[in-house]
């Protein structure tokens, strides 16, 4: 588990007006560690000018130094276009250190325009002390970009990776082997590499995504590092550029030993978004320092930014063969199935609610009749893992016409229901449905006594969202703030948040619907969003787990840590999910692929968290509550 941090400071590096070589953009930034400084080169524009009718931005690399890396000075030009092959500009260097001497690949640009395959390719500038550039090179002879040098020999060979043709669909990602660094610059040596291209390439591009080199390889104990973009649906309009990364073998880098399972980071902050060229982030160089990955990116073309991540919780989830992380299930298949004697629940019981009364789990579950109808069944646990007992009748059925059947066979009733109790009340929040309106939120109320003796005294329910608006997924944060309650709901695909003067909001159909947790495109929450368990509370703010779904429909669980005295304030958010669909009555039901919890209940220091499986059974798994936390806080 891990959570990808932005720098605070984002954008850390931006135009500088001041600078004429630089005052139009400055991105794709790769930083190397000398001494006690970080070393950034970066690509620099001036401000476009016409030539030839076509707006042209002369690119030069520049250099800039930090004590923290995130705040730079002393900005200067470091390669300037000095020899035909590089005449039109310099850009996105890559900075090795071995051997006593700095590499600094580059794109070189020689043609005009500057989309001109012949003309986009690899130059080097060779440097002793990062000050001065003592020689240069052009490299390949063929169209390619990103290359970088692996920091030391690796079974006596110097090794480089490089993105080759990448103006030449399909684009692939290559591996180059030199007995001396001066073949680097050999045109023979790389006209017989590449007449056995095919030998060399070790990731290979397709039609859909376009996968680029992004950082330089940083030596691990577990491999070699590489930083990675993936343009997903690259020849779309609708493309995403995601940050993700590979592991490749310490001694045969051409092996890949693992990857990240999703992308680390996808435009989502203004900076990212508008610019230059915008929803565009491009990852161009690391580090590792102490505990964490230190990730710099170009964001629009127009500035430079920076993330971190822990290494050990980003490498846990990448290696191969893929461990469970986050939630473990507990026991041998599903904690309960449908039983076909009992005609409420027949067809399939799933997506449960919970709530500790007593010392024990007091699990509402979805229960779902042959002609669709859902209601409330109730299950107690004592051990929060095994049923203790069951009950025979539901502990709440549709009585409003909102909730009340309206098409015959269709789905209707009382759904995805979520407990929360203040005081001596639990409010029950669920969604009502009668297959004529739009779904909505309802609340219905009982005391805690009456939980307790299985007594369902329950008040009438009411309505808590908007009128003839699409609404689901409603909980009632577990306590007040600033004076109001608190509802979490999900509108057009994401979590909001409403203030209401009651627990049965009369405010509802003046809802501003605040964002709180928006879909994140090209990640495994693209499509939408919406409220798992009711906010857990801990010394360093609110738990909240979250279901998303991703292009592929396949539904897993998330989480996020908000202010303990401000919830509508998002701390963290974890990158990965923390629970996926694994077993067979995940992966294949009503719904294929779903994992949907709804209830959780903290014991021993660990969160158990009842859901519901392929939407036909419920099932329970547990997280060290530490664990979890600890992750969600990291700085």
């Amino acid at each position: 588990m891990f959570v990808v941090k932005r720098s605070k400071l984002n954008p850390i590096l931006a135009p500088n007006q001041a600078n004429s070589w630089e005052n139009y953009a400055v991105f794709n930034g790769n930083p190397v560690m000398i001494k006690d400084k970080v070393h950034l080169v970066y690509r620099a524009q001036s401000t476009p000018e016409k030539v030839e009718g076509i707006n042209f931005s002369l690119s030069v690399i520049g250099k800039a130094e930090s004590r923290d890396g995130v705040n730079f000075k002393n900005r200067q030009v470091f390669i300037k276009p000095e020899h035909p092959w590089e005449r039109y500009g310099c850009e996105d260097p890559r900075v090795t250190k071995i051997d006593g001497k700095y590499y600094i690949f580059y794109t070189a640009l020689s043609a005009f325009p500057l989309n001109i395959p012949e003309g986009i390719r690899v130059g080097l500038a060779i440097s002793r002390d990062m000050k001065k550039v003592s020689e240069k090179h052009i490299i390949t002879p063929f169209n390619a970009k990103a290359m970088t040098l692996f920091p030391e020999k690796i079974n006596g060979k110097y090794v480089a990776l490089l993105t080759v043709n990448p103006d030449r669909l399909p684009t692939h990602m290559a591996i180059a082997e030199f007995t001396k660094l001066e073949d680097m610059w050999d045109e023979k040596y790389w006209k017989k590499w590449y007449d056995k291209l095919d030998k060399h390439i070790f990731i290979r591009g397709d039609d859909v995504d376009r996968i680029e080199i992004g950082s330089c390889p940083l030596k691990t104990e577990r491999g070699w590092l590489l930083v990675t973009c993936r343009i997903q649906n690259h020849t779309s309009p609708d493309r995403v550029f995601a940050i993700e990364a590979i592991l490749l073998d310490l001694k045969d880098p051409k092996k890949i030993i693992g990857k990240t399972r999703g992308a680390l980071v996808v435009p989502e902050e203004n900076y990212e978004i508008n610019g230059t060229i915008g929803n565009t982030i491009f990852p161009s160089g690391a580090f590792i320092k102490d505990c964490d990955l230190y990730i710099y990116y170009g964001a629009t073309d127009t500035t430079i930014a920076m993330a971190k991540v822990n290494i050990d919780g980003l490498l846990d989830v990448m290696e191969y063969p893929y461990r469970e992380i986050g939630f473990h299930r507990i026991g041998e298949g599903a904690l309960m199935k449908p039983r076909k004697n009992i005609p409420w629940e027949e067809k399939a019981i799933f997506n449960p609610a919970a709530i500790d009364v007593d010392g024990t789990a007091r699990i509402f579950y979805r229960a779902m009749s042959l002609d669709n109808t859902s209601v409330v069944g109730y299950a107690e646990s004592v051990n929060a893992t095994d049923i203790s007992y069951i009950s025979d009748k539901p502990a709440y059925v549709p009585r409003e016409s909102f909730e009340n059947k309206g098409v015959p066979g269709g789905n209707s009733g009382c759904e995805d229901p979520r407990l929360v109790k203040i005081g001596n009340t639990i409010y029950m929040y669920y969604t009502a449905y009668n297959g004529v309106t739009p779904p909505s939120v309802a609340m219905s109320s009982i005391k805690e006594k009456d939980v307790k003796n299985r007594k369902w005294n329950w008040t009438k329910p009411v309505l808590v969202t908007a009128d003839g608006v699409d609404d689901k997924d409603g909980c009632l944060h577990p306590e007040k703030v600033n004076g109001k309650y608190l509802l979490y709901h999900r509108v057009d695909n994401h979590i909001c948040v409403d203030f209401g003067s009651t627990p049965a909001f009369p405010e509802r159909n003046s809802f501003k619907n605040i964002p709180l947790i928006k879909a994140r495109k090209g990640m495994w929450d693209s499509v939408k969003v919406g409220m798992s368990v009711p906010p857990i509370k801990t010394s360093k703010g609110w738990i909240l787990l979250y279901h998303g779904v991703s292009g592929r429909s396949r539904y897993r669980v998330g989480a996020v840590l908000l202010d303990l005295k401000d919830p509508t304030k998002v701390l963290a958010r974890m990158t990965d999910p923390i629970f996926e669909p694994r077993e067979a009555y995940e992966i294949a039901g009503q719904v294929n692929y779903v994992v949907f919890p709804c209830g959780a209940i903290v014991r021993n220091s660990y969160i158990y968290m009842y859901y519901g499986g392929g939407d036909d059974v419920v099932d329970v798994a547990s997280i060290s509550l530490k664990k979890l936390l600890s992750v969600l806080t990291t700085k």
